[in-house]
């Protein structure tokens, strides 16, 4: 009987605590993810570490999403270079395999001169999360605390070709929520797909 509380009150500890869950409302992850899946999301793992590429992590994103967390796949680090070429994303100059991605994105993107170019043209920074050339360490490459997001749904998902990065913390550096008193946050990797029950995995 002990062992059932000591248990109970672990679980417990777990759910409040390190785990919970997250209500996939959107289509943007497909195939990996559907509308009304529910993930468990580890909300420790960035408290002691830093996302890393190809993780699905929920965050706050730099636009007016009513409060809601957004959650997409991270794509690029700080320091990584990033470019989107005839469907393919490259990394640093290598090509990823993305087995994950429902179909190549239609368009092409680049990060370069301090800023995030698709199909040629920079993102506002009035409009999206590109901040001033004073937080770059390079012109081509994804500054410190920032993190290129996409969703594997790529051709129909809001993500960083549409509002530029995501932020570990802090105010964001620019946009629309720029100078407002909403933070940003990385809030947890999720870890595994829970429900419904024939597509449980865990989630790479």
């Amino acid at each position: 009987m002990d062992a059932l509380i000591v248990a109970g009150l672990a679980a417990l500890f777990l759910i409040t605590f390190v785990i919970r869950t997250y209500y996939i409302p959107s289509i943007s992850m497909i195939p990996t993810l559907a509308v009304r899946d529910v993930l468990l999301v580890d909300e420790m793992a960035y408290r002691f570490g830093k996302p890393q590429a190809g993780e699905i992590a929920v965050f706050m994103p730099p636009v007016d999403s009513g409060g809601n967390e957004f959650v997409k796949r991270v794509v690029g680090v700080p320091g990584d270079t990033l470019r989107i070429e005839d469907g393919i994303v490259y990394r640093n100059g290598t090509a990823l395999t993305e087995p994950y991605a429902n179909q190549p994105p239609k368009y092409d993107l680049e990060i370069k001169r301090y800023g995030i170019y698709v199909d040629g043209q920079p993102l506002d920074p009035k409009t999206a999360d590109v901040p001033p050339k004073r937080f770059w360490q390079f012109p081509n490459r994804i500054p410190d605390g920032f993190y290129f997001m996409l969703g594997d749904n790529r051709n129909y998902s809001d993500d960083s070709h549409v509002w530029g990065f995501a932020q570990a913390s802090g105010p964001f550096a620019a946009g629309p929520l720029a100078n407002t008193p909403k933070r940003a946050s990385f809030d947890g990797r999720a870890f595994l797909l829970a429900w419904p029950f024939d597509r449980i995995r865990i989630l790479r």
